[in-house]
C-alpha cells in the first residue's frame, strides 16, 4: 500500500474529522469565552473592586513612569501582565467548568442507556399464565393460540 492511500485512508477515518470538528468549535468557544471574562464577567468585579480595569494592571520593569499597559507597550518598555493573567486564568476556569459539565451530563446519558432494561424476551401466557417466548403464536404448555408478539 503506498504511502499516499494510507494518508488518504487515514485522513478518510470519521474520528479525524471528528477531531478537526472538535478543534474549530473548541476554538471557537475559547473566543466567546475570552469575550464573556473580558466583556461581561470582568467589568463588575472590577466595579466591585474599586473601578480596577484587571487587563490594565501591570508591573512596569523599566523604572520609567507610564499611565497604562497600552502606553507601556507603545513605548516598549518591559512589563509583568499580570491583569492580563488573572483574565485568561478565568477563561481557563470557565472553560474547565463548561467542559466538566458537558463530561458529566454525556457520561450520566451513557450510564442511562447502559442501565436500560433490555427488552423483554418472554411474555405471560394469558390462558394458563406460564411464561413463554416473546415470539410464540402457540402456548408450549397448553397449546393455546396466543397471537402474535406482544
Amino acid at each position: 500500500m503506498s504511502v499516499r492511500t494510507e494518508f488518504r485512508d487515514f485522513i478518510a477515518r470519521g474520528n479525524v474529522f471528528d477531531l478537526a470538528v472538535g478543534i474549530v468549535i473548541g476554538g471557537a468557544f475559547g473566543t466567546v469565552v475570552k469575550s464573556f471574562v473580558a466583556d461581561v464577567l470582568m467589568p463588575p468585579i472590577g466595579l466591585l473592586a474599586g473601578g480596577l480595569d484587571f487587563s490594565n494592571l501591570f508591573i512596569n520593569l523599566s523604572g520609567t513612569p507610564y499611565a497604562s499597559l497600552p502606553d507601556a507597550q507603545k513605548a516598549g518598555a518591559p512589563t509583568i501582565n499580570y491583569g492580563m493573567f488573572i483574565n485568561n486564568v478565568l477563561s481557563f476556569l470557565i472553560i474547565a467548568l463548561a467542559i466538566f459539565l458537558m463530561v458529566k451530563g454525556y457520561n450520566r446519558l451513557r450510564r442511562q442507556a447502559e442501565e436500560a432494561p433490555p427488552p423483554p424476551s418472554q411474555k405471560e401466557c394469558p390462558f394458563c399464565r406460564m411464561t413463554i417466548p416473546i415470539e410464540a403464536t402457540r402456548c408450549g404448555h397448553c397449546t393455546s393460540e396466543v397471537g402474535a408478539a406482544a
